[in-house]
Order: C-alpha cells, then sequence, then structure tokens
C-alpha cells in the first residue's frame, strides 16, 4: 500500500519534563527526520516557554518538528476522537487497521523509563483511545516507529523485526544493557538516533568512574545508564 493512498498523519509528544535532556533531544530529532521523510507531522506539545526559546528547540524546528507550549486537547480539541494514545496500558494492541480509524497518535514523553513509571497515566486521564505496542518497554522515537511502521506500511506488530535489551560494548572490557525494545535495521542492529552510541558511552565511561555496580557477570561488569 502507497503512501499516496493514506491521509498524512501526525505524531504528538507531550513533552512531560521542565527541561530537554541530551537523550531526549536525539530522540526527538530522529523522529522529527523520520516523520518528515515519511511526509507526517512532529508537533512536541506542552513544551515551556523557556524551552520554545531555546536553541535546543531550533534544532528540532530546523529538522521538521513544531514546538507548541499547549497541550493536543486544546489545538486538536474538534477531532478528539481520532486521537490515539500509544499507552502500555492499554488493553487492544496497535494493527494497522488504526490506520482508518486515527490521525493523530499520541505520546507521553518520555517513554523510555526504566523502570516504567507510568508517565503515560496523566494523558490517560483525559479520555483519549488507547493502544498499546506490545508488552516491552520503547524509547520514544522507537514508539513513534513502530507506529508509523504499522499505520503507514500496514506492517502488524508481530511482524515487525525487533531486538530486546541490546547489550553495547563501551570499550574492551565493559558493556552495558539498554533495557528496551528497538525495531532493527536489515543487518540486525537496533536502530538508534544518530549520535546515541557516543553519547550512551560518554555516560557509561562517567559512571564508570565512581559508580557502585549492581552486577558482574563473567567478568563483566554490567550497568544501569540513567536515561535522565
Amino acid at each position: 500500500m502507497t503512501g499516496s493512498t493514506r491521509p498524512a498523519y501526525t505524531f504528538v509528544v507531550e513533552h512531560l519534563d521542565p527541561e530537554l535532556g541530551p537523550w531526549s533531544a536525539l530522540e526527538y530529532k530522529t523522529i522529527a527526520q523520520e516523520s518528515r521523510a515519511a511526509s507526517c507531522r512532529f508537533i512536541l506539545s506542552s513544551v515551556p516557554d523557556s524551552l520554545l526559546k531555546s536553541q535546543d528547540l531550533e534544532v528540532l524546528v530546523a529538522n521538521g518538528a513544531e514546538g507548541r507550549n499547549d497541550s493536543v486537547e486544546s489545538y486538536f480539541a474538534d477531532r478528539k476522537d481520532r486521537i490515539c494514545l500509544l499507552d502500555p496500558a492499554a488493553k487492544q494492541e496497535l494493527s494497522p487497521a488504526d490506520a482508518d480509524q486515527f490521525d493523530v497518535f499520541l505520546f507521553g514523553g518520555i517513554l523510555g523509563d526504566d523502570p516504567p513509571r507510568d508517565r503515560t497515566s496523566e494523558l490517560r486521564k483525559k479520555g483519549f483511545t488507547g493502544r498499546r505496542l506490545g508488552p516491552k518497554q520503547m524509547t520514544t522515537d522507537t514508539a513513534v516507529r513502530v507506529t508509523r511502521i504499522v499505520v503507514l506500511e500496514q506492517t502488524p506488530l508481530d511482524k515487525i523485526p525487533y531486538v530486546d535489551f541490546p547489550e553495547l560494548k563501551i570499550n574492551e572490557h565493559e558493556t552495558t544493557e539498554m533495557p528496551f525494545r528497538y525495531v532493527t535495521d536489515r543487518s540486525g542492529k537496533p536502530i538508534m538516533p544518530q549520535g546515541m552510541v557516543d553519547l550512551i558511552k560518554a555516560d557509561a565511561d562517567k559512571a564508570f568512574d565512581g559508580l557502585e555496580f549492581a552486577d558482574e557477570v563473567d567478568g563483566i561488569k554490567a550497568l544501569n545508564v540513567d536515561r535522565s
């Protein structure tokens, strides 16, 4: 099914943090670029005024994002029944048929908390129709990517290639496990934002300097990397 036979979709991330950390900035930039390439809109909403005027937002806008300080229920008030909230607690999973039912797909950032903090509950209370993306936690850019594959490419969730909890090599002796599900590329590697691996390694190097390790297996220390 070609993209020309379906309407353009809008992906909205309600930014639920007062700041924009480097992890989120890379994820949002990727969402913006991939949405623009797919002829879809990407809106980052509920953004504080101070953040709207920041250089970080300028970078996102330059890559195709739209920044707003109001919430989705205000600027899409006339189409609430066409908004789908991607909600880990929803009873029904997203399917290709939802491409005809919804025009707007709503995400509560940051989805990729470990352990999950159910931050999407703030949006759930507003009564949006919910769909889930399976049993595993995803980063925000992965969640948008999966949704786009389902609705634009008409691919069922269980036909998308994934890798769960991939290990990244920090250096010759140390690795870190990413506690999320990722879509894989044709070579089977997890798709991550450009620059994310370098950021993870930099964060891990800082942590290794003075952090107590929770686990050690076969001489390799496992580290839980903080995404904040």
